[in-house]
């Protein structure tokens, strides 16, 4: 059977061929993410965006097609840079429950910054089914892909897979949701630690 993960295609896109044309699309990529983030997918608007972005509209068709082209671009794009952030966070020394603990301290300040981020992935169940669905596939893949390190290294039980990947990512949704989301009245870095004493127990090979 083949999986979403694989047949799933990233959105369409026309690639700007000059470093202009790359600042354009970036901003209404950013324009769109508060346009989405504050009004909605049904509420925003492609003249919103353009506004937000300082930019013609006629320059919004020069990069995407559509509303719903922008919207799953840019759940793409926020993946991607939650990706980019807890790969800075990580350090080639770094035992793979240093590891975990550094991504979701990544995760939940990236959180903090980007409060958009939720409503635009959780509206996208909706918009882009499948979208979704690749999202939190590709998510669960990396930290499968983490994880699989961690057990060749000898800082994990060999049993450790999918599992325990899934079970990690919705545990750091949920923190996020809750301590970068509705409040931030919790020390992210407290957050993590606490976070990671519960794999240290669960999944650890030394627990």
């Amino acid at each position: 059977m083949i999986s979403a993960t694989e047949t799933a295609k990233d959105p369409p896109a026309k690639q700007p061929r000059t470093e202009r044309g790359r600042r354009t699309r970036q901003k209404l990529i950013d324009a769109a993410a508060v346009e989405f983030g504050e009004k909605g997918f049904h509420e925003a608007s492609i003249i919103g965006i353009t506004g937000r972005a300082g930019t013609a509209l006629g320059s919004f068709y020069t990069y995407f097609d559509s509303k719903d082209e922008i919207f799953r671009s840019l759940v793409k794009e926020l993946g991607d840079m939650v990706k980019t952030r807890a790969a800075a966070a990580l350090e080639p020394e770094q035992s793979a429950l240093e590891a975990e603990r550094a991504a979701l301290h990544e995760f939940l300040e990236f959180s903090r910054e980007h409060k958009e981020i939720y409503r635009i992935i959780d509206e996208s169940e909706f918009v882009d089914p499948q979208g979704y669905r690749h999202h939190y596939e590709r998510t669960a893949r990396r930290i499968m892909e983490r994880l699989a390190h961690g057990v060749a290294a000898g800082d994990l039980r060999s049993d450790v897979g999918e599992v325990e990947a899934w079970a990690i990512m919705g545990m750091n949704v949920f923190l996020g949701l809750r301590f970068s989301i509705w409040a931030e009245d919790a020390d992210p870095i407290g957050i993590a630690d606490t976070a990671n004493a519960l794999l240290k127990a669960g999944i650890s090979a030394h627990s």
